[in-house]
């Protein structure tokens, strides 16, 4: 009778710990499903602008209070609703649930398979917790396991004349080569020599005087082993590799760097990471067909980008959520990096970063980085389905040199559009001919 006892117990508190795994995934990727944030004050259709923006300063941060106090623009706001990335994603975080661990150096991992490495509630107390957020946005399900921006509208614009000083028009690719989780060949590719995580493979399709210059990037897996770059300019007919210091250098012109891509674009052990607590945010999730869209850039397929206005059309003309956020700093391990630190507002739900500040080495505020958010389900068709939270608008303002690059995408989740042979440099040759 003891025994039975005893067994009985025991299967009680494997079942109560494997209903607590179970809530430990449902919170991380569903944290609406119960209910959705609130303010005093703030209703869905409202906008929000230098008349009534102090009441809101709570939820806003510091950067955009500081915008919209000074009439730069204007804030629509949204209900909060769920961007549930794919099931597969998912389930693949259900199955690794405990399995992962960092190991003892920055940029080491245990055992990790797919899905997301971490997804426990971070904790003030862990002082490795920025850390294992940072692996989370690092192997998030950022484009899924293939997709293109095709095409992408970049336009340099002076913040006080809002003079459009330069329009570039680009084609980006995204292959993830390991950790995939829904296009096949799941769950990598079986020829992988170099050992990749994931490659980024960028042109210029306009203007005329940089028409066809290529960037490559490849990341390895081993987190601690350097990207690969090269950058194929075309008048000089040449692929060369860039030095790791050339990523935090202006890209073509533009206020963003090669290190800024999809709000952090170099590796874990980079930085070192802090999380500074979790937050009720505004972030810029919306759903692409219901915005104002605009009407300068023709699509044959109909297809209508985010427009932009405020001061300088330097702000996206859509519509902000109120969603949990964690804050997450990062401080370049290099003493010589151009930025002392950036503070990375994350999306709880998809682990995207819709929001980044970064402030140069005297410790004030440089740049303001918008990345909007559009629902798969409510853009093109193709996308439908995906679970992969859309880049779709982006805006990064430079507030000390009053310019910004604003960004307008055609993202499209489709693994027929980045082909391995695309991330080679093999075609960066062949494209430059």
């Amino acid at each position: 009778m003891f025994k039975k006892i005893v067994t009985t117990i025991a299967l009680a508190a494997a079942l109560g710990s494997t209903h607590g795994y179970a809530d430990v995934v449902d919170d991380s990727f569903y944290p609406y499903r119960d209910s959705v944030p609130s303010h005093e004050g703030l209703n869905v259709g409202m906008t929000i602008n230098a008349s009534n923006v102090d009441q809101f300063k709570d939820i806003l941060d510091s950067a955009v209070f500081d915008q919209l106090k000074n009439g730069l623009w204007e804030m629509k706001v949204a209900e909060t609703t769920s961007f549930g990335l794919h099931e597969n994603y998912v389930s693949a975080t259900r199955k690794n649930l405990g399995k992962v661990s960092l190991g003892e150096g920055l940029g080491q991992i245990n055992n990790f398979m797919a899905g997301r490495p971490f997804p426990e509630e971070p904790s003030t107390d862990d002082p490795r917790a920025g850390e294992k957020l940072a692996w989370n946005y690092k192997y998030g399900y950022n484009w899924g396991d293939s997709a293109a921006i095709s095409p992408f509208y970049w336009k340099y614009r002076d913040l006080d004349s809002g003079k459009v000083e330069r329009t570039l028009k680009f084609s980006f690719h995204f292959l993830n080569y390991k950790h995939r989780v829904q296009h096949e060949p799941i769950p990598e590719f079986p020829e992988n020599p170099s050992d990749l995580f994931r490659a980024i493979y960028v042109q210029v399709l306009e203007p005329f005087d940089v028409k066809n210059t290529q960037l490559l990037i490849h990341r390895a897996e081993n987190d601690l082993v350097r990207d690969n770059t090269w950058l194929y300019l075309g008048f000089q007919r040449r692929v060369r590799r860039l030095a790791t210091g050339q990523i935090t250098d202006s890209f073509l012109g533009a206020d963003i760097m090669i290190e800024d891509f999809e709000g952090y674009n170099s590796r874990i052990s980079d930085m070192n990471w802090s999380y500074k607590g979790t937050q009720n945010l505004l972030l810029p999730f919306y759903n692409h067909n219901d915005q104002v869209l605009a009407t300068d850039l023709k699509e044959s397929d109909g297809y209508q980008f985010v427009d932009f206005g405020g001061q300088g059309g330097c702000f996206p003309n859509i519509s902000w959520q109120l969603r949990k956020v964690y804050v997450l700093e990062a401080d370049p391990i290099d003493d010589n990096h151009p930025i002392s630190k950036r503070t990375h507002y994350v999306d709880a739900q998809t682990f995207t970063l819709p929001r980044t500040l970064i402030y140069d080495r005297k410790g004030d505020l440089w740049k303001s980085w918008i990345i909007g958010q559009a629902h798969p389900d409510h853009h093109m068709a193709k996308n439908k389905g995906t679970g992969v939270s859309i880049d779709d608008a982006f805006s990064m303002l430079d507030v000390q040199a009053g310019h910004c690059t604003t960004g307008q995408f055609k993202g499209q989740v489709d693994p027929e559009m980045n082909q391995v042979k695309l991330f080679t440099v093999q075609n960066m040759r062949a494209k430059g001919r």
